[in-house]
């Protein structure tokens, strides 16, 4: 599936670690859907069951987000620079409920609640894995 252009969210992305050692991440899990891979352009996303939006509950944040299942496409687009990076879910998360109301901002424009984890390799091709979080719009 190509990576698409209509609008499906807003708000933090974080990054986390899958699969094999990669960067700065040591051996992981390969996920809720398997294959995860910190080496790739992989995301987790909090609705991509219904068990796991048991687990993240994004909705106690106001966030009714769509669902969308292993091996959905995204585009995810850094909300201040423009920069893109297209990922495969992969995983189930992040737990948004854990963050509800967190903010990550740039040039004075907010983004609330981490609706989305990316590996370390999709985090570092939009922003710097140091920063932890990014602003973003999520397309698809």
């Amino acid at each position: 599936m190509a990576c698409g252009s209509t609008y499906l969210w807003r708000g933090e992305t974080s990054w986390f670690c899958c699969g094999s050692a990669w960067g700065p991440c040591s051996s992981a899990g390969g996920g809720a859907c398997g294959g995860c891979q910190s080496s790739s352009n992989h995301g987790a996303w909090p609705n991509a069951s219904a068990n796991c939006w048991d687990i993240t509950r994004p909705d106690l944040c106001g966030e009714n987000i769509p669902r969308r299942g292993c091996g959905a496409v995204m585009n995810v687009k850094h909300q201040c620079t423009g920069a893109t990076v297209c990922i495969t879910i992969k995983d189930c998360g992040p737990r948004t409920k854990d963050w509800c109301g967190e903010l990550t901002c740039c040039n004075g424009t907010c983004r609330s609640n981490r609706v989305l984890d990316l590996t370390p390799a999709a985090f570092s091709k939009i922003g710097s894995l140091s920063s932890g979080k990014l602003p973003v719009w999520i397309y698809e």
